[in-house]
Protein backbone atom coordinates (compact mmCIF):
# COMPACT_ATOMS: atom_id res chain seq x y z
CA UNK A 1 0.00 0.00 0.00
CA UNK A 2 1.17 3.38 -0.79
CA UNK A 3 2.46 5.71 1.95
CA UNK A 4 3.18 9.23 2.22
CA UNK A 5 5.31 8.85 5.30
CA UNK A 6 9.05 9.75 5.44
CA UNK A 7 11.29 6.17 5.85
CA UNK A 8 13.42 5.72 8.50
CA UNK A 9 16.17 6.93 6.37
CA UNK A 10 15.05 9.59 3.94
CA UNK A 11 16.12 13.22 5.44
CA UNK A 12 13.72 15.53 6.31
CA UNK A 13 12.68 17.91 3.91
CA UNK A 14 14.07 21.23 4.87
CA UNK A 15 12.16 24.26 5.06
CA UNK A 16 13.00 27.66 4.76
CA UNK A 17 14.12 30.04 7.82
CA UNK A 18 12.00 33.62 7.44
CA UNK A 19 14.02 36.64 6.16
CA UNK A 20 16.90 37.31 8.65
CA UNK A 21 18.53 40.09 9.43
CA UNK A 22 21.87 40.30 9.73
CA UNK A 23 23.51 41.75 13.11
CA UNK A 24 27.25 42.03 14.28
CA UNK A 25 28.96 38.81 15.38
CA UNK A 26 29.35 40.43 18.93
CA UNK A 27 25.60 41.05 19.46
CA UNK A 28 24.71 38.09 18.37
CA UNK A 29 26.87 35.91 20.64
CA UNK A 30 25.99 38.08 23.19
CA UNK A 31 21.72 37.34 23.15
CA UNK A 32 22.85 33.85 22.96
CA UNK A 33 25.84 33.99 25.14
CA UNK A 34 24.04 35.53 28.29
CA UNK A 35 21.43 32.52 28.73
CA UNK A 36 24.05 29.72 27.72
CA UNK A 37 26.19 31.01 30.24
CA UNK A 38 23.35 31.10 32.70
CA UNK A 39 22.42 27.56 32.71
CA UNK A 40 25.89 26.21 32.31
CA UNK A 41 26.73 27.84 35.25
CA UNK A 42 24.01 26.25 37.36
CA UNK A 43 25.73 22.60 36.05
CA UNK A 44 28.39 23.66 38.46
CA UNK A 45 27.23 26.23 40.68
CA UNK A 46 25.25 23.92 42.98
CA UNK A 47 28.50 21.96 43.53
CA UNK A 48 30.17 23.69 46.06
CA UNK A 49 27.49 24.58 47.88
CA UNK A 50 26.48 20.77 48.48
CA UNK A 51 28.13 20.30 52.36
CA UNK A 52 26.24 23.55 52.94
CA UNK A 53 22.71 22.66 51.62
CA UNK A 54 23.35 19.17 53.15
CA UNK A 55 23.57 20.71 56.86
CA UNK A 56 20.67 23.27 56.37
CA UNK A 57 17.90 21.27 55.00
CA UNK A 58 19.41 17.80 56.44
CA UNK A 59 20.13 15.64 52.43
CA UNK A 60 21.23 12.58 52.05
CA UNK A 61 23.95 11.59 50.37
CA UNK A 62 21.09 10.04 47.42
CA UNK A 63 19.29 13.67 47.73
CA UNK A 64 23.07 15.60 46.84
CA UNK A 65 22.91 13.52 43.32
CA UNK A 66 19.28 14.52 42.77
CA UNK A 67 20.27 18.01 42.95
CA UNK A 68 22.74 17.50 40.04
CA UNK A 69 20.74 14.34 38.60
CA UNK A 70 16.97 16.43 38.85
CA UNK A 71 18.56 19.08 36.45
CA UNK A 72 20.55 17.11 34.38
CA UNK A 73 17.99 14.37 33.69
CA UNK A 74 15.23 16.60 32.86
CA UNK A 75 17.47 18.79 30.89
CA UNK A 76 18.51 15.78 28.64
CA UNK A 77 14.99 14.39 28.50
CA UNK A 78 13.26 17.09 26.58
CA UNK A 79 16.68 18.38 24.82
CA UNK A 80 15.56 16.94 21.12
CA UNK A 81 12.10 17.60 22.29
CA UNK A 82 12.55 21.40 22.53
CA UNK A 83 14.79 21.09 19.30
CA UNK A 84 12.02 19.23 17.38
CA UNK A 85 9.77 22.27 18.86
CA UNK A 86 11.91 24.50 17.82
CA UNK A 87 12.08 23.72 14.33
CA UNK A 88 7.93 23.24 14.31
CA UNK A 89 7.11 26.52 16.18
CA UNK A 90 9.81 28.65 16.06
CA UNK A 91 13.40 28.45 17.35
CA UNK A 92 13.81 31.95 18.90
CA UNK A 93 10.03 31.75 20.22
CA UNK A 94 10.83 28.45 22.50
CA UNK A 95 14.28 29.82 23.34
CA UNK A 96 12.56 32.88 24.71
CA UNK A 97 9.94 30.46 26.56
CA UNK A 98 13.65 28.20 28.21
CA UNK A 99 14.52 31.71 29.55
CA UNK A 100 11.41 32.38 30.80
CA UNK A 101 11.27 29.02 32.23
CA UNK A 102 14.43 28.67 33.48
CA UNK A 103 14.09 32.40 35.61
CA UNK A 104 10.90 30.96 37.32
CA UNK A 105 12.32 27.66 38.25
CA UNK A 106 15.79 29.47 39.87
CA UNK A 107 12.94 31.41 42.04
CA UNK A 108 11.40 28.30 43.03
CA UNK A 109 14.83 26.66 43.83
CA UNK A 110 15.89 29.76 45.93
CA UNK A 111 12.40 29.24 48.25
CA UNK A 112 13.00 25.68 48.46
CA UNK A 113 12.91 24.35 52.30
CA UNK A 114 12.43 20.64 51.95
CA UNK A 115 14.75 18.24 50.12
CA UNK A 116 12.04 17.20 47.98
CA UNK A 117 11.49 20.95 46.94
CA UNK A 118 14.69 21.17 45.83
CA UNK A 119 15.04 18.39 43.33
CA UNK A 120 11.53 19.25 42.11
CA UNK A 121 12.56 23.05 41.16
CA UNK A 122 15.48 21.65 39.77
CA UNK A 123 13.71 19.39 37.14
CA UNK A 124 11.77 22.33 35.78
CA UNK A 125 14.91 24.40 35.63
CA UNK A 126 16.40 21.77 33.64
CA UNK A 127 13.49 21.73 31.69
CA UNK A 128 14.05 25.30 30.87
CA UNK A 129 17.80 24.76 29.94
CA UNK A 130 16.92 22.31 26.68
CA UNK A 131 14.84 24.65 25.09
CA UNK A 132 18.16 27.48 25.97
CA UNK A 133 21.11 25.33 25.13
CA UNK A 134 20.58 23.53 21.90
CA UNK A 135 18.61 26.27 20.36
CA UNK A 136 21.50 28.79 21.43
CA UNK A 137 23.48 27.07 19.10
CA UNK A 138 21.16 26.43 15.94
CA UNK A 139 20.25 30.48 16.42
CA UNK A 140 23.96 31.22 16.08
CA UNK A 141 24.92 28.65 13.27
CA UNK A 142 22.03 30.38 10.98
CA UNK A 143 22.95 34.02 12.05
CA UNK A 144 26.34 34.21 11.03
CA UNK A 145 28.07 33.67 7.80
CA UNK A 146 29.39 30.29 6.90
CA UNK A 147 32.89 31.63 7.15
CA UNK A 148 32.24 32.72 10.99
CA UNK A 149 30.66 29.80 11.80
CA UNK A 150 33.41 28.06 13.82
CA UNK A 151 35.17 30.61 15.48
CA UNK A 152 31.37 31.73 16.58
CA UNK A 153 31.09 28.48 17.94
CA UNK A 154 34.65 28.64 19.44
CA UNK A 155 33.75 31.33 21.05
CA UNK A 156 30.26 29.95 22.10
CA UNK A 157 32.17 27.18 23.52
CA UNK A 158 34.16 29.91 25.38
CA UNK A 159 31.15 31.40 27.25
CA UNK A 160 29.80 28.02 28.14
CA UNK A 161 33.49 27.21 29.48
CA UNK A 162 33.26 30.87 31.35
CA UNK A 163 29.79 28.95 33.33
CA UNK A 164 31.64 26.35 34.25
CA UNK A 165 34.86 28.60 35.43
CA UNK A 166 32.90 30.67 37.27
CA UNK A 167 30.51 28.33 38.63
CA UNK A 168 32.26 26.94 41.67
CA UNK A 169 33.95 30.39 42.60
CA UNK A 170 30.12 32.13 42.30
CA UNK A 171 28.93 29.33 44.15
CA UNK A 172 31.26 29.46 46.90
CA UNK A 173 31.36 33.25 47.33
CA UNK A 174 27.58 33.42 47.65
CA UNK A 175 27.36 30.82 50.01
CA UNK A 176 30.63 32.06 52.24
CA UNK A 177 28.58 35.87 51.61
CA UNK A 178 25.14 35.80 52.07
CA UNK A 179 23.39 32.16 51.57
CA UNK A 180 22.83 29.14 49.29
CA UNK A 181 19.75 30.63 47.83
CA UNK A 182 21.50 33.57 46.21
CA UNK A 183 23.39 31.45 43.97
CA UNK A 184 19.64 30.56 42.42
CA UNK A 185 18.46 34.15 43.12
CA UNK A 186 21.13 35.45 40.94
CA UNK A 187 19.57 34.19 37.71
CA UNK A 188 16.52 36.21 37.97
CA UNK A 189 17.75 39.25 37.25
CA UNK A 190 19.97 37.64 34.44
CA UNK A 191 16.82 35.86 33.06
CA UNK A 192 14.76 39.78 32.85
CA UNK A 193 17.49 41.32 31.05
CA UNK A 194 18.28 38.84 28.67
CA UNK A 195 14.57 38.23 27.43
CA UNK A 196 14.00 41.48 26.05
CA UNK A 197 17.52 41.60 24.89
CA UNK A 198 17.05 38.51 22.47
CA UNK A 199 13.40 39.30 22.01
CA UNK A 200 14.81 42.49 20.32
CA UNK A 201 17.86 40.80 18.50
CA UNK A 202 16.95 37.46 17.27
CA UNK A 203 14.84 37.11 14.29
CA UNK A 204 12.88 33.85 13.82
CA UNK A 205 13.63 30.61 11.81
CA UNK A 206 12.39 27.23 11.31
CA UNK A 207 13.79 23.70 10.58
CA UNK A 208 12.78 20.47 8.71
CA UNK A 209 10.43 19.07 11.91
CA UNK A 210 6.56 18.40 10.97
CA UNK A 211 5.60 16.53 13.89
CA UNK A 212 6.39 15.76 17.26
CA UNK A 213 6.91 12.33 18.94
CA UNK A 214 5.33 12.35 21.97
CA UNK A 215 5.72 8.27 22.29
CA UNK A 216 9.13 8.78 21.61
CA UNK A 217 9.94 11.53 24.17
CA UNK A 218 7.77 9.04 27.13
CA UNK A 219 10.26 5.76 26.23
CA UNK A 220 13.63 8.04 25.80
CA UNK A 221 13.12 9.92 29.43
CA UNK A 222 11.83 6.61 30.82
CA UNK A 223 14.80 4.34 30.06
CA UNK A 224 17.10 7.04 31.35
CA UNK A 225 15.16 8.17 34.60
CA UNK A 226 14.70 3.79 35.26
CA UNK A 227 18.88 3.56 34.18
CA UNK A 228 19.99 6.57 36.49
CA UNK A 229 17.82 6.09 39.24
CA UNK A 230 19.22 2.36 39.78
CA UNK A 231 22.18 3.07 39.16
CA UNK A 232 21.98 6.00 42.17
CA UNK A 233 20.57 3.69 44.57
CA UNK A 234 22.31 0.69 43.43
CA UNK A 235 25.04 0.84 46.32
CA UNK A 236 22.62 1.76 48.84
CA UNK A 237 19.72 -0.96 48.24
CA UNK A 238 22.62 -3.58 46.75
CA UNK A 239 23.11 -4.27 43.46
CA UNK A 240 21.26 -7.67 43.32
CA UNK A 241 18.03 -6.68 44.85
CA UNK A 242 15.22 -6.56 43.14
CA UNK A 243 13.78 -3.19 42.74
CA UNK A 244 17.08 -2.23 41.50
CA UNK A 245 17.30 -5.01 38.55
CA UNK A 246 13.89 -4.04 37.95
CA UNK A 247 14.94 -0.48 37.05
CA UNK A 248 18.04 -1.57 35.46
CA UNK A 249 16.41 -4.47 33.23
CA UNK A 250 13.33 -2.25 32.69
CA UNK A 251 15.70 0.87 31.72
CA UNK A 252 17.10 -0.99 29.17
CA UNK A 253 14.04 -2.56 27.51
CA UNK A 254 12.70 0.58 27.27
CA UNK A 255 15.52 1.73 25.48
CA UNK A 256 15.56 -0.84 23.32
CA UNK A 257 12.27 0.15 22.67
CA UNK A 258 13.28 3.84 22.13
CA UNK A 259 15.10 2.45 19.62
CA UNK A 260 13.09 0.38 17.64
CA UNK A 261 10.16 3.09 17.62
CA UNK A 262 12.43 5.51 16.30
CA UNK A 263 13.41 3.36 13.62
CA UNK A 264 9.52 2.72 12.80
CA UNK A 265 8.68 6.55 13.29
CA UNK A 266 7.77 8.38 10.24
CA UNK A 267 8.64 11.86 12.31
CA UNK A 268 11.25 10.40 15.24
CA UNK A 269 12.19 12.65 17.99
CA UNK A 270 15.75 10.96 17.22
CA UNK A 271 16.24 10.28 13.66
CA UNK A 272 18.62 7.18 13.36
CA UNK A 273 19.55 8.04 10.27
CA UNK A 274 22.05 11.00 11.44
CA UNK A 275 23.71 8.14 12.78
CA UNK A 276 25.11 7.09 9.36
CA UNK A 277 27.51 10.18 9.69
CA UNK A 278 30.54 8.42 11.00
CA UNK A 279 31.79 11.91 12.26
CA UNK A 280 28.41 12.52 13.93
CA UNK A 281 28.31 9.61 16.07
CA UNK A 282 32.18 9.54 17.18
CA UNK A 283 31.66 12.94 18.09
CA UNK A 284 28.25 11.46 20.11
CA UNK A 285 30.27 8.33 22.04
CA UNK A 286 33.15 10.91 22.78
CA UNK A 287 30.64 13.13 24.37
CA UNK A 288 29.32 10.36 26.44
CA UNK A 289 33.03 9.39 27.66
CA UNK A 290 33.73 12.72 28.43
CA UNK A 291 30.50 13.89 30.66
CA UNK A 292 30.48 10.66 32.44
CA UNK A 293 34.15 11.02 33.22
CA UNK A 294 34.55 14.68 34.15
CA UNK A 295 31.04 15.41 36.05
CA UNK A 296 31.19 12.41 37.94
CA UNK A 297 34.90 13.45 38.54
CA UNK A 298 34.00 17.17 39.73
CA UNK A 299 30.61 16.42 41.97
CA UNK A 300 33.15 14.78 44.19
CA UNK A 301 36.19 16.90 43.85
CA UNK A 302 34.13 19.92 44.65
CA UNK A 303 33.33 18.55 48.05
CA UNK A 304 37.37 17.31 49.06
CA UNK A 305 37.96 20.84 49.87
CA UNK A 306 35.37 21.34 52.17
CA UNK A 307 35.07 17.56 53.71
CA UNK A 308 38.24 16.61 53.88
CA UNK A 309 40.67 19.91 54.59
CA UNK A 310 38.12 22.16 56.33
CA UNK A 311 38.31 25.26 53.30
CA UNK A 312 35.00 27.20 52.91
CA UNK A 313 32.75 27.28 49.96
CA UNK A 314 34.08 30.05 48.39
CA UNK A 315 37.93 28.57 49.46
CA UNK A 316 36.91 26.05 47.70
CA UNK A 317 35.79 27.72 44.91
CA UNK A 318 39.12 29.54 44.33
CA UNK A 319 40.69 26.54 44.60
CA UNK A 320 39.35 24.75 41.42
CA UNK A 321 39.99 28.02 39.46
CA UNK A 322 43.42 26.50 37.29
CA UNK A 323 41.18 23.61 36.12
CA UNK A 324 37.74 25.40 35.42
CA UNK A 325 39.30 28.94 34.09
CA UNK A 326 41.40 27.21 31.60
CA UNK A 327 38.43 25.80 28.82
CA UNK A 328 37.84 29.74 28.84
CA UNK A 329 40.79 30.67 27.25
CA UNK A 330 41.28 27.28 24.89
CA UNK A 331 37.71 26.95 24.00
CA UNK A 332 37.80 30.13 21.58
CA UNK A 333 41.31 29.47 20.44
CA UNK A 334 40.43 25.81 19.28
CA UNK A 335 37.29 27.34 17.43
CA UNK A 336 39.93 29.46 15.71
CA UNK A 337 42.15 26.81 14.78
CA UNK A 338 39.85 23.64 14.64
CA UNK A 339 40.14 24.15 10.44
CA UNK A 340 43.68 24.37 10.28
CA UNK A 341 44.92 21.79 12.34
CA UNK A 342 41.73 19.43 11.85
CA UNK A 343 39.03 18.16 15.04
CA UNK A 344 40.07 14.72 15.42
CA UNK A 345 43.55 15.88 16.76
CA UNK A 346 42.13 18.75 18.56
CA UNK A 347 39.97 16.49 20.21
CA UNK A 348 42.17 13.45 21.06
CA UNK A 349 44.80 15.40 22.40
CA UNK A 350 42.42 17.05 25.21
CA UNK A 351 40.76 13.93 25.91
CA UNK A 352 44.42 12.38 26.08
CA UNK A 353 45.50 15.37 28.94
CA UNK A 354 41.87 15.53 30.49
CA UNK A 355 42.44 11.45 31.08
CA UNK A 356 46.18 11.95 32.14
CA UNK A 357 44.96 14.91 34.53
CA UNK A 358 42.27 13.19 36.30
CA UNK A 359 44.47 10.06 36.82
CA UNK A 360 47.10 12.27 37.93
CA UNK A 361 44.60 13.57 40.16
CA UNK A 362 43.77 10.53 41.34
CA UNK A 363 47.21 9.49 42.03
CA UNK A 364 48.67 12.04 44.27
CA UNK A 365 44.97 12.69 46.52
CA UNK A 366 45.12 11.90 50.19
CA UNK A 367 44.43 13.78 53.28
CA UNK A 368 46.58 16.27 53.79
CA UNK A 369 47.97 16.33 50.57
CA UNK A 370 48.76 19.68 49.68
CA UNK A 371 46.85 22.39 47.42
CA UNK A 372 50.17 23.12 45.19
CA UNK A 373 49.78 19.33 43.93
CA UNK A 374 46.43 19.94 42.31
CA UNK A 375 47.98 22.80 40.14
CA UNK A 376 49.39 21.29 37.34
CA UNK A 377 46.78 18.35 36.48
CA UNK A 378 44.32 20.69 37.07
CA UNK A 379 45.58 22.99 34.17
CA UNK A 380 46.21 19.79 32.98
CA UNK A 381 42.71 18.41 33.05
CA UNK A 382 41.38 22.21 32.25
CA UNK A 383 43.35 22.77 28.77
CA UNK A 384 41.72 18.90 27.54
CA UNK A 385 38.30 20.25 28.30
CA UNK A 386 38.76 23.42 26.48
CA UNK A 387 40.27 21.38 23.57
CA UNK A 388 37.29 19.28 23.15
CA UNK A 389 34.28 21.82 23.85
CA UNK A 390 34.42 23.82 20.46
CA UNK A 391 35.67 21.14 18.18
CA UNK A 392 32.91 18.80 19.27
CA UNK A 393 30.10 21.46 18.67
CA UNK A 394 31.88 22.29 15.19
CA UNK A 395 31.78 18.39 13.92
CA UNK A 396 27.48 18.40 14.61
CA UNK A 397 27.10 22.04 13.32
CA UNK A 398 29.26 20.74 10.25
CA UNK A 399 27.39 17.44 9.05
CA UNK A 400 24.58 18.75 8.57
CA UNK A 401 22.42 21.29 6.50
CA UNK A 402 20.59 23.74 8.19
CA UNK A 403 17.63 21.85 8.19
CA UNK A 404 18.97 18.35 10.57
CA UNK A 405 21.31 21.41 12.61
CA UNK A 406 18.82 21.83 15.45
CA UNK A 407 18.00 17.74 15.95
CA UNK A 408 21.74 17.34 15.77
CA UNK A 409 22.47 19.93 18.07
CA UNK A 410 19.69 18.57 20.43
CA UNK A 411 20.75 15.02 20.56
CA UNK A 412 24.62 16.16 21.06
CA UNK A 413 23.70 17.80 23.93
CA UNK A 414 21.02 15.05 24.91
CA UNK A 415 23.69 12.93 24.91
CA UNK A 416 26.05 14.76 26.69
CA UNK A 417 23.81 15.52 29.45
CA UNK A 418 22.65 12.11 30.00
CA UNK A 419 26.75 11.39 30.34
CA UNK A 420 26.31 14.11 33.25
CA UNK A 421 23.83 12.11 34.66
CA UNK A 422 25.27 8.97 34.41
CA UNK A 423 28.61 10.32 36.04
CA UNK A 424 27.42 11.90 38.98
CA UNK A 425 25.55 8.43 39.48
CA UNK A 426 28.36 5.47 38.37
CA UNK A 427 31.15 7.67 40.45
CA UNK A 428 29.02 8.47 43.20
CA UNK A 429 28.27 4.57 43.80
CA UNK A 430 31.61 4.02 43.62
CA UNK A 431 32.68 6.00 46.33
CA UNK A 432 29.62 4.99 48.23
CA UNK A 433 30.99 1.34 47.93
CA UNK A 434 34.76 2.12 49.10
CA UNK A 435 34.08 5.21 51.23
CA UNK A 436 31.66 8.20 52.97
CA UNK A 437 30.98 11.51 54.14
CA UNK A 438 31.40 10.18 57.88
CA UNK A 439 35.38 10.97 58.00
CA UNK A 440 38.16 12.98 56.36
CA UNK A 441 40.20 9.42 55.88
CA UNK A 442 37.19 7.46 54.69
CA UNK A 443 35.74 10.65 51.91
CA UNK A 444 39.57 10.18 50.61
CA UNK A 445 39.15 6.23 50.49
CA UNK A 446 35.69 6.36 48.27
CA UNK A 447 36.86 9.83 46.31
CA UNK A 448 40.48 8.23 44.62
CA UNK A 449 38.63 4.84 43.24
CA UNK A 450 35.74 7.29 41.89
CA UNK A 451 38.18 9.35 40.03
CA UNK A 452 40.70 6.71 38.84
CA UNK A 453 36.77 5.20 37.12
CA UNK A 454 36.30 8.70 35.49
CA UNK A 455 40.06 9.04 34.01
CA UNK A 456 39.72 5.60 32.69
CA UNK A 457 36.31 6.27 31.27
CA UNK A 458 37.91 9.67 29.45
CA UNK A 459 40.72 7.60 28.17
CA UNK A 460 38.45 5.69 25.93
CA UNK A 461 36.34 8.50 24.99
CA UNK A 462 40.44 9.30 23.43
CA UNK A 463 40.77 6.45 21.85
CA UNK A 464 37.70 6.35 20.43
CA UNK A 465 38.20 10.09 18.79
CA UNK A 466 40.74 8.49 16.71
CA UNK A 467 38.15 7.19 14.41
CA UNK A 468 37.13 10.82 13.77
CA UNK A 469 37.84 12.25 9.92
CA UNK A 470 40.76 13.93 9.37
CA UNK A 471 40.68 17.49 8.32
CA UNK A 472 39.99 18.03 4.95
CA UNK A 473 42.16 19.93 2.91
Amino acid sequence: MATTALEPDQPAAPVPAEPTVRRSLGTVLAVVGIPVFMVTLDNLVVTNALPVIKAEIGASLTDLQWFINAYTLSFAALLLTAAAIGDRLGRRRIFLLGITLFTLASAACALATEPWMLIGARAIQGVGAAAVMPLSLTLLASAVPARQRNAAIGIWGGISGLGVAVGPVVGGAVVDGINWQWIFWLNVPIGLLALPFAARVLTESRGGSKRLDPVGLVLSSASVLAIVWGVVHGADDGWASGRILTALIGGGLLLAAFLGWEYRSPAPMLPLRLFSNRAFSVANVVAFTFSLGVFGSVFLLAQFFQVVQGYTPLQSGIRTLPWTMAPMVVAPLAGLVVDRIGARTLIATGQTLLAAGLGWIALITTVDVAYGSYVAPFVLAGIGMGLTFAPLASIVMASFSDADRGVASGTNNTIREVGVAMGVAVLASVFASAGSYATPDQYVDGLVPAVWVGAATVAVGAALSLLLPGRRN
